[in-house]
């Protein structure tokens, strides 16, 4: 019986924007694809705050990646934790067992999780938002603290769990802090009895100048204003100096709140150090303008673990950049398969958009750039299109529709109340830090 013909395999780590990307464009190649994933599921991250804003459930934004490539018959899919990479032997390893899964090429798209700048003691107290788990947990953070503050006869009390901080003026924070006060202050007045959360007080605290540093000053300007206008409190030039349960510190002043959300940094994902290249202070591996590891051409690089410098800027670590440098990655691969030569990445800025609250956002498209109520408009069309399922689609839109003619808040689910001991009033910083992270440790086993 003859040989079987030789087929090249790809092993993509990373089932999020730039992994996924990397397998489609794989679809009709003569090749063998494996995608490694902690998880079984996409996550549509754009999406993650309305999640943990309890506006959509978990399930809305993310399907199962075999679901996904089920019809790509070149590709398999294992739910597994790359632990190793050997570009010696070529090989990459895999949970604890360290199965080794071989490749011929390997395209990492590990991303990021949010970095606390060496302060990794802050993180109990400030859970960041990257994936569908911590938006699980933001939703049942902020939920659980109105639920304190009804049982609560202490009116400083109260208001101190009708507090939330948000650490971080990007995107992301913007987002969140913009959509707290909707919630508190239209979907759940009614229901409560003993506290009015009508005084519910969101800060959003930014160490730079201004909030949203990539968009241009006068949409961040306006940003600023809309946030203030839905009673959000804007804190610029304001480090934080420290984070504890019942507050957080800018420099000499406390601000006591008793939910504390982080959205302020990233670092790259640990896989970068097993590559052994030269990495930015995030983690972030410097690729070659073809998206590969300088010194080993058969890896790839891309989306929030890479760094790539174009017209004096970095690539930003954006979706749209990640499904860009998954998709050239692949198409790399395959050029140099027909023994043709590699062509180097050039991103496309397609524009940006930032959501800021009901009926508030902005866009910037360079050539053009508007506010207000049309771009709000074009950024529900943009994120409804690129949602992965027709499925999801629908139910997005049917929630959204629904959140707006009736002001509510569709998914106010509480889970997990166990792991949460709220700290306690009577006692000190330091008896309280160690009780939280006994109430953590213990949730981790």
């Amino acid at each position: 019986m003859p040989d079987k013909p030789f087929r090249p395999r790809v092993v993509i780590i990373g089932g999020g924007f730039g992994g996924l990307a990397a397998a489609r464009a794989l679809k009709r190649a003569n090749v063998d694809v494996t995608l490694i994933d902690r998880t079984n599921h996409f996550t549509f991250q754009p999406l993650l705050y309305q999640v943990a804003t309890a506006a959509l459930a978990p399930s809305e934004i993310t399907s199962p990646l075999r679901y996904i490539l089920r019809r790509q018959k070149n590709t398999e899919v294992l739910m597994a934790e790359a632990r190793e990479i050997d570009v010696v032997h070529r090989v990459v390893r895999v949970d604890d067992e360290l199965k080794e899964i071989p490749y011929d090429y390997l395209i990492v798209a590990a991303g990021a999780r949010h970095a606390y700048f060496g302060h990794d003691e802050w993180e109990p107290y400030a859970p960041g938002l990257k994936a569908i788990e911590d938006a699980s947990e933001i939703r049942r953070r902020f939920l659980l603290a109105f639920e304190l503050a009804e049982k609560s006869g202490d009116a400083r009390e109260q208001q101190e769990y009708m507090t939330f901080v948000v650490v971080g003026g990007g995107p992301t924070g913007v987002e969140l802090s913009g959509a707290f006060p909707f919630i508190a202050r239209k979907a759940l007045a009614p229901d409560f009895r003993r506290i009015d959360t009508r005084k519910t007080r969101v800060i959003l605290i930014e160490a730079g100048p201004r909030i949203l540093p990539t968009f241009p000053e006068s949409l961040a300007a306006r940003a600023a204003r809309d946030l203030g206008d839905l009673g959000v409190e804007v804190r610029v030039n304001s480090a934080v100096t420290g984070v504890e349960p019942d507050g957080v510190w800018i420099g000499a002043e406390k601000l006591r709140a008793r939910t504390t959300f982080w959205a302020a940094g990233n670092n790259a994902s640990p896989l970068g150090k097993l590559l052994d290249s030269p990495r930015d202070r995030a983690g972030r591996i410097q690729v070659s303008p073809d998206l590969s590891v300088p010194g080993h051409p058969e890896i790839f690089v891309v989306g929030d673990l890479s760094i790539l410098v174009q017209d004096g800027r970095p690539v930003p670590g954006v979706g749209p950049a990640a499904i860009q440098e998954g998709s050239f990655a692949a198409k790399n691969v395959l050029r140099e398969l027909r023994r043709q030569p590699r062509k180097n990445f050039r991103y496309r800025n397609k524009g940006d958009l930032a959501t800021i609250g009901r009926s508030r956002a902005i866009a910037d498209f360079g050539w053009v750039r508007f506010a207000g109520r049309p771009a709000w408009f074009l950024w529900l069309f943009v994120h409804i299109m690129y949602l992965v399922g027709f499925r999801n689609r629908i139910v997005v839109l049917i929630e959204w529709a629904y959140a707006y003619f009736t002001y509510q808040a569709g998914v106010r689910l509480i889970t997990d109340v166990e792991r949460y001991k709220p700290p306690s009033a009577d006692t000190s910083a330091a008896t309280r830090i160690d009780e939280w992270e006994t109430t953590l440790m213990q949730s981790k086993k």
